[in-house]
């Protein structure tokens, strides 16, 4: 199989997903197709070598319908000869779409492939494309389907999380991601999104809010405790997991990740492809996973792609020296340490999705980028990228930098 090789990547910076958002009058097509442009340009790619465009979006529907890589790389000024591709995995879609490239590109398919993703939360709501899972009694009930915000509940219940571990772990995020902007670490990767003028629209990350503090997340009631006692989505996790006689309710706004428009791309290729335009590669996809896991606790997903990634590579978690998890609520990444005993220092070492967001098609990719810039900063070799997906999937990729 043909070694893939990352050459490079870019992301957007992450608006509010509100109306009142800064990217919340710039259409997905837009976004994705900033991205686009500024992976051209700085690589002074050829778009005519581009053998496929794929990107994760979560909800295509809407102006972000209609295969929006293709419509992306005609706003972009691609050549017509790339093609594109939408996935979706729900939150792990755009680190799908990176593992769906390096899988064409190591079977000889294809040379050079633009991956990645775009949601625009603000403009297309959570959910708008519905689906089976949502709202079919014969898929939902098997699938003990229920928010999202109930299953972290449910983990932090079973696992033993309190309100204080939850909210010191999102103090600690927001900290994190305020000192890596104050330090640039973000400086060489995410590409202001301007408008028609050339005038700055975004530059930086909005949803932060590096003041947050335990005294501030105190005062916030849980957001899943009345889905969870009156919708009856308690008792649909007790059954699951009769173990648990109380869901205890932990999560809220603080602790949870923050609904925000962006778009992130990796450019990824063959050693051919990449001599062929002149580009150095930064890292090679060593290996990747999927796996389907505990539909009601439906999070934990990470743990068990992790097992099946480590196992099928022979790799053990000594060979990692940095991990990226997703942070869609803060018991995922706790539960994740505490599977593994992985320490704090070496995971989401410049915040995550608590801090920044997480414009679900596009945060997979955004977290690989952002991890192998960590790594070339702290000079080390090795990195695990893994989210957990909606109706229990995690999936896995492990970088190494060459």
């Amino acid at each position: 199989m043909t070694d893939v090789f990352v050459y490079d990547h870019v992301r957007t910076p992450r608006g509010r997903g509100k109306k009142d958002g800064a990217l919340h009058e710039v259409p997905s097509v837009r976004l994705a197709a900033k991205a686009l442009e500024a992976i051209r340009d700085r690589n002074g790619l050829d778009t005519s070598t581009v053998d496929d465009i794929i990107m994760g979006c979560v909800d295509p529907v809407m102006d972000a319908g209609a295969v929006i890589p293709k419509a992306a790389a005609f706003e972009a000024g691609y050549s017509t000869t790339a093609p594109g591709i939408q996935i979706s995995r729900f939150c792990a879609s755009g680190l799908d779409a990176v593992n769906y490239a390096a899988g064409k590109i190591a079977a000889g398919a294809d040379d050079i492939v633009i991956a990645g993703g775009v949601e625009s939360m603000s403009r297309v709501g959570l959910g708008m494309s519905g689906g089976a899972w949502f709202m079919d009694p014969s898929v939902n009930f098997p699938a003990y389907f229920m928010p999202q915000g109930v299953s972290a509940d449910l983990i932090a219940t079973k696992y033993g999380f309190s309100r204080d571990d939850v909210d010191a772990y999102a103090v600690e995020s927001q900290k994190r991601a305020a000192h890596a902007w104050k330090s640039g670490y973000f400086d060489k990767s995410v590409v202001p999104v301007k408008d028609q003028n050339g005038l700055t629209i975004l530059a930086h990350d909005e949803h932060m809010r590096p003041g947050t503090d335990m005294q501030s997340l105190a005062g916030l009631n849980p957001s899943f405790q009345m889905p969870g006692e009156m919708g009856g989505f308690e008792a649909v996790g007790i059954q699951a997991h009769p173990e648990i006689e109380k869901i205890n309710y932990v999560h809220h706004a603080g602790n949870s990740s923050g609904i925000v428009d962006g778009s992130g791309v990796v450019l990824l290729g063959s050693k051919a492809g990449g001599e062929s335009m002149g580009l150095k590669p930064r890292a090679r996809i060593r290996a990747f996973a999927n796996i389907g896991s505990d539909p009601a606790l439906m999070l934990t997903g990470p743990v068990d792609v992790t097992e099946k990634l480590l196992k099928k590579t022979g790799m053990s978690l000594a060979d990692i020296d940095l991990f990226e998890l997703n942070e869609a609520f803060a018991a995922v990444v706790l539960r994740f340490m505490q599977h593994f005993d992985v320490s704090h220092d070496v995971m989401n070492v410049n915040g995550g999705a608590i801090a920044m967001g997480h414009p679900l098609g596009a945060t997979g990719a955004m977290i690989l980028g952002t991890v192998l810039d960590e790594l070339e900063r702290r000079d080390l070799n090795t990195a695990l990228v893994t989210l957990c997906i909606g109706a229990g999937m995690g999936t896995a990729t492990v970088i190494e930098r060459v």
